[in-house]
């Protein structure tokens, strides 16, 4: 229901962007800001205008890019790296970690400044062992979902000595194994 519903979506993976590369992918930078910028990027942060920016695990975000993080979350500009201009932006913030940021907090290694303003409104998901009567709906979804990318015809349901094995494993890499466990058996 959301007016930004129809505009763009940013999922950023914060651990999967070198620490010496986060800042030039969110914030972009100019041409010439650094050896191989031939050209002007705009930037993550720039390209989600109007929509949605989905920092996955912001806990992987290095410190120094966290504080300019907040800065645009307070004052709704970015800052190309290479210049002195700021530009406004629009988006709304959607951030999730698997880690429990307050001991990060008083550890130094993630800034409070920055939980603040990001914890508005949380959301704290069980892992998926701890709230196994989800799995058969997240399954079949998966089922129908990879099912369809295949152009497959559409997996309905599991067997159901299949569905009791899922169900009884403890699911260490939680709802992204199970994920891979029903593409793997899609293909």
């Amino acid at each position: 229901s959301s007016p930004r519903s129809k505009q763009r979506f940013v999922a950023i993976n914060c651990a999967a962007i070198p620490n010496e590369l986060m800042e030039a992918e969110l914030f972009g930078y100019a041409r010439g800001a650094f050896s191989g910028a031939v050209q002007r990027y705009d930037g993550q942060l720039m390209a989600a205008e109007g929509g949605t920016v989905f920092l996955d695990e912001i806990d992987d975000t290095p410190l120094e890019t966290q504080t300019k993080l907040l800065r645009v979350l307070e004052d709704r500009v970015v800052s190309r790296l290479g210049e002195n201009v700021w530009h406004e932006v629009d988006f709304r913030l959607l951030a999730a970690t698997n880690r429990d940021l307050e001991p990060l907090i008083r550890a130094g290694l993630f800034g409070a400044d920055l939980y603040e303003r990001l914890a508005i409104v949380t959301i704290h998901l069980l892992p998926l062992r701890e709230r196994i009567e989800d799995l058969p709906a997240l399954a079949a979804h998966f089922m129908r979902r990879f099912a369809l990318e295949e152009k497959r015809e559409a997996i309905t349901r599991l067997a159901p000595d299949a569905l009791a094995a899922l169900v009884a494993y403890p699911w260490p890499g939680n709802i992204r194994e199970l994920r891979n466990v029903l593409e793997r058996a899609v293909l």
